[in-house]
């Protein structure tokens, strides 16, 4: 099996947050740093480095992690705390280029190859993302930088952690042939035993192997696939952008009286979390989808098209409120709600100009929400704020993010996409 140099130059970085759930939690709690910690409990979500020095992993039981570590430290999981920070990392990768992929909420790739110019070589602009993130975050990032996705992270997995690895497209088979076969994409436990009992434990194990008998051994299609990632064929490219049909949230509010002020504070902070995501992923949209549930499970859904698209935070709550009016008027007899679900749909990319147009409502209503450049300026400003202090440093008026009147803790957030 033949590994050959890239002619593509190693202008791909793969960044991954290392124990990621955990080493939140260490950055919101002190006195857990430097101690094995577990997040979870029957069954071990994430683990701190210090407690993968004892064997302890993800998707462990809780009774054996503690066996294997009696020190270990379970703490429950701050999901939304995980959601805020990993959206601020991927703000800082974005700063660089937009040729971002996040593919999950701790990691993600980018083409920096159009950025050499402005931020330094793929190199540099690895190590300025992963101080960033450690100076202005608080969190561990390795970065992988390579020539092809599927390299870059591989070379993340290497750093780990807290480190940057390049591979130029003249080393790649020599960083490669030492790795574990465990590395390469795809390969799970099970692949992993199959090949050991072939004596084949390395990549370069791999590379030196009929490509015929690994077909035999693990089938065509597997294969084929481990042959081309050992030579480092991978032809993907970065993706920047996600065909996500609508981002939406909702809130179980337990058995609550209607009234003006709890539909403005409830709906007002799923708006606040929905156009937050909006302006993140640089989308914007046209249809507002409001959602209300009656005890015992009875929904009713009112739904507006604007005829310009948005992501404007109070522009998306007063539609959103006056949508749930309008369904409420129609079930005067409903005197208690137990869930509300605001979400934004028709989605296109954001186009800052278009904020200052006159909006209105198409066939579905009339007359809601006017966006203005204030309005776009106000958002901006709340959003580099939060990037920098925290999602509660500051919040929209008539809109608490930590009064537990006005948002109960039991308010349940649902991402559609």
């Amino acid at each position: 099996m033949a590994g050959m140099a890239s002619p593509r130059p190693a202008a791909i970085l793969h960044a991954d947050l290392d124990a990621f759930y955990a080493s939140v939690e260490q950055l919101l709690d002190p006195s857990l740093r430097g101690r094995p910690i577990a997040v979870g409990g029957s069954v071990v979500l994430a683990a701190s480095y210090e407690a993968r020095a004892y064997g302890v992993h993800g998707g462990m039981a809780g009774v054996r992690a503690r066996r294997l570590c009696p020190q270990l430290q379970f703490v429950g999981g701050q999901f939304r705390q995980y959601q805020d920070l990993g959206h601020r990392v991927m703000g800082v990768l974005r700063d660089f280029t937009p040729l971002v992929e996040r593919i999950s909420i701790d990691e993600a790739f980018l083409d920096v190859a159009g950025s050499i110019h402005l931020f330094g070589s793929p190199g540099e602009i690895a190590g300025t993302i992963r101080r960033r993130v450690r100076d202005e975050i608080g969190l561990p990032l390795s970065v992988g930088v390579a020539t092809t996705k599927h390299l870059a992270k591989v070379a993340s997995q290497v750093a780990k952690p807290d480190g940057v690895v390049i591979v130029e497209a003249d080393s790649e088979r020599a960083f490669l042939e030492p790795l574990p076969v465990g590395l390469l994409w795809g390969v799970g436990p099970v692949t992993r035993e199959r090949l050991a009992g072939r004596g084949i434990n390395t990549v370069g194990d791999l590379m030196a192997i009929s490509p015929s008998l690994l077909e035999a051994l693990l089938g065509r299609a597997v294969g084929r696939k481990l042959v081309a990632l050992a030579a480092n064929a991978d032809p993907r490219q970065v993706e920047s952008r996600r065909s996500a049909r609508s981002v939406g949230a909702q809130g179980a509010l337990g058995r609550r009286a209607v009234s003006a002020e709890l539909l403005w504070s409830s709906l007002g902070y799923l708006a606040d979390r929905v156009a937050t995501r909006l302006r993140a992923a640089g989308r914007a949209g046209r249809t507002i989808t409001v959602r209300v549930r009656f005890p015992p499970m009875r929904s009713i859904t009112r739904s507006a098209t604007l005829t310009t698209a948005t992501s404007a935070t109070l522009t998306i709550t007063e539609v959103a409120v006056a949508l749930a009016q309008a369904a409420l008027a129609d079930h005067p007899d409903e005197k208690e709600i137990t869930l509300v679900a605001v979400s934004v749909s028709n989605l296109a990319p954001e186009a800052a100009l278009q904020l200052a147009l006159p909006l209105e409502v198409g066939d579905d209503g009339g007359g809601l929400g006017v966006p203005s450049p204030e309005r776009w300026a106000l958002d901006r400003a709340v959003d580099r704020v939060r990037e920098r202090f925290g999602r509660q440093a500051v919040g929209f008026a008539g809109v608490s993010l930590s009064d537990v009147a006005r948002v109960p803790e039991a308010f349940r957030e649902l991402a559609e996409g």
